[in-house]
C-alpha cells in the first residue's frame, strides 16, 4: 500500500504528527514495536505522575493535622496498590492514542521499522516477518532509551533504570538515586516520600543543574530538610552487587571517598537515542554526536525522510517531540510553520516542590550581555500559598533592562508546572515586565506571584 506519511514510533512525538499529518490530508501510517504512545505515555510522562500523585496524597495524609484535621490511626504507603494504579493509567492514556489513530483513520503497524536503501519502511513483526511499505514521506521518531554508564552497568536487580522503577515488586529499604536531573530527583522525591532511605548523588555542584542556581540550592535545601541525604559534586566510580546489598562507591570533588549501601541503585544520568538498526546507514542518513542531523523543519540529509524528538538535537521532552511533529508534516504538507524558538521551551520536574523554568538563566542571561533587571517574589509572602499551607519558594523573573523583554522565569513551588505556560506564552508575545505588571492577576492566586515577582523587578513591589 502506498502512503503519503509512515512515522515509525508512536511517542508523543510520532503518534502527534502522524494525527495532524491525516487532519491535513495525507494517508499515514505508523509503525510501533510495543505499546502504542511509547516510552513517555507507558514508561516515562504519566505514570510517573501517578506515582508522584499518590506520594503527594500520602504526605497530605501525614501532614494532615496541619490542617485541622485528625486522623485515626497512622496512613500506611501500599506500594504494590500505587503501582498498581500507575499502571492503570498508563494502559488508560495508551488505549486513548489507540482510539485518536483509529479516529483519524491512521493504520496502525505492528513491528519493528526500519529505513531501507531505496528510502522505503521493511517492518518485522513479532513472528519474524518481514513486510515492505513505501511512503513518499517517511518520519523517524524513535525515542530514547535510558543512559548506562561503564561504571554503574544496569543489571535490571540491583542497578536498575527508570523503567523497572516504575514496576518494582516491592518497596526497597534504602535506594541511591545517580543523578538530579528531573527523572532522578522525581524518584527520589516518590521514595523518600513513602518511606525508603534515599541517597541521591550529583556529579555536578547543585541537584536540577540545568536550572537557574538559586532553584537549585531551594530545591536541594527542601530535599535536605525532607530526609534525602544530597550528595552533590560527586560520582560513583563503582558499585559492588556481590553481596546481600549494593555497595556504592562514592567521591566527592575533593578527593573523599566513601561507600553507601543500599537495596537498589537507579541510574539516572540521561538517555540514549535509538537510532541503532534503523536504517539510517543503509539510507544514507548522516549523524553527528549520536544524534540525527537535521534542519529546522526537521529533514535529514536524505530528502522525504525526516527526524523529531529524542533522536535530533534539542531538548529531550515529550511536549517539544510534539511541537516538533506537528511542524513537520505541516511543511511536508506545504504550509509555513514557524520554526521552533528552542530558548522557549517550558521544563517541569515534578518534585515536592516542584520545578518550572523558561529561557535564560540568569547566569547564561549575563554571559549573553545583558543587562538585567530582576525580580523575585517568595511564596511566604503569598496569601494563597499561606492558605494551601505551601509557602515554599519563589517566583524569578530576569529582565532586559534596555527594552523590558522578559529573558527568563523561574519558579519552585507548589502548581508552579501549571503556572509557567503564562510565561512562555508572554515570551513568546515579546510581552514587558511593564505589561506583566499591569496585567491583573487574580486574588488569592499562587499565580498573583507572576504579577508581583515582575512588579519587584521594577520596584514597585506591594506585598514585600
Amino acid at each position: 500500500m502506498q502512503y503519503d506519511l509512515i512515522v515509525i514510533g508512536s511517542g508523543p512525538g510520532g503518534y502527534v504528527a502522524a494525527i495532524r499529518a491525516s487532519q491535513l490530508g495525507l494517508k499515514t501510517a505508523i509503525v510501533e514495536r510495543d505499546e502504542l504512545g511509547g516510552v513517555c505515555l507507558n514508561w516515562g510522562c504519566i505514570p510517573t505522575k501517578s506515582l508522584l500523585k499518590s506520594a503527594q496524597v500520602f504526605e497530605y495524609l501525614t501532614h494532615a493535622s496541619d490542617y485541622g484535621i485528625s486522623i485515626e490511626g497512622n496512613a500506611k504507603p501500599d506500594f504494590k496498590a500505587m503501582v498498581e494504579r500507575s499502571r492503570g493509567v498508563a494502559d488508560g492514556m495508551s488505549k486513548g492514542v489507540q482510539y485518536l489513530l483509529k479516529k483519524n483513520k491512521i493504520e496502525v503497524i505492528q513491528g519493528t521499522g526500519k529505513l531501507t536503501k531505496d528510502k522505503k519502511v521493511e517492518v518485522t513483526d513479532s513472528k519474524d516477518k518481514k513486510s515492505v511499505y513505501e511512503a513518499k514521506h517517511v518520519l523517524l521518531a524513535t525515542g530514547a532509551r535510558s543512559r548506562q554508564l561503564p561504571n554503574l552497568p544496569q543489571d535490571g536487580e540491583k542497578v536498575i533504570g527508570y523503567r523497572k522503577a516504575l514496576t518494582l515488586e516491592k518497596q526497597p529499604k534504602s535506594m541511591v538515586v545517580v543523578g538530579s536531573g528531573a527523572i532522578g530527583s522525581e524518584f527520589a522525591y516518590f521514595y523518600n516520600t513513602i518511606g525508603t532511605k534515599v541517597t541521591l548523588v550529583e556529579y555536578l555542584d547543585n541537584i536540577v543543574p540545568l536550572e537557574d542556581e538559586e532553584v537549585s540550592k531551594q530545591l536541594g535545601r527542601s530535599f535536605k530538610k525532607a530526609g534525602i541525604d544530597v550528595k552533590v559534586s560527586s560520582e560513583v566510580t563503582s558499585v559492588d552487587t556481590s553481596g546481600k546489598s549494593v555497595k556504592v562507591n562514592i567521591k566527592n570533588k575533593k578527593g573523599k571517598e566513601e561507600t553507601v549501601e543500599a537495596e537498589i541503585v537507579l541510574s539516572a544520568v540521561g538517555i540514549t537515542p535509538n537510532i541503532e538498526n534503523i536504517g539510517l546507514e543503509e539510507a544514507g542518513v548522516e549523524v553527528e554526536n549520536g544524534r540525527i542531523k537535521v534542519d529546522e523543519y526537521y529533514q535529514t540529509s536524505v530528502k522525504g525522510v525526516y527526524a523529531i524528538g529524542d533522536i535530533v538535537p534539542g531538548q529531550a521532552l515529550a511536549h517539544v517531540a510534539s511541537a516538533e511533529g506537528i511542524l513537520c508534516v505541516e511543511k511536508i504538507a506545504g504550509h509555513h510553520p514557524e520554526p521552533i524558538n528552542y530558548n522557549n521551551i517550558p521544563g517541569c520536574t515534578y518534585t515536592n516542590p516542584e520545578v518550572a523554568s523558561v529561557g535564560f538563566t540568569e547566569k547564561a542571561a549575563k554571559e549573553a550581555g545583558y543587562e538585567l533587571k530582576i525580580g523575585k517574589f517568595p511564596f511566604s509572602a503569598s496569601g494563597k500559598a499561606s492558605a494551601a499551607g505551601h509557602k515554599e519558594g519563589f517566583v524569578k523573573l530576569i529582565f532586559d533592562a534596555k527594552y523590558g523583554e522578559l529573558l527568563g522565569a523561574h519558579l519552585i513551588g507548589a502548581n508552579v508546572t501549571e503556572m509557567i505556560a503564562e510565561l512562555v506564552t508572554a515570551r513568546k508575545l515579546e510581552t514587558t515586565g511593564h505589561e506583566i505588571i499591569k496585567a491583573v492577576h487574580p486574588h488569592p492566586t499562587m499565580s498573583e506571584a507572576i504579577m508581583e515577582a515582575a512588579a519587584a523587578a521594577y520596584d514597585e513591589v506591594i506585598h514585600i
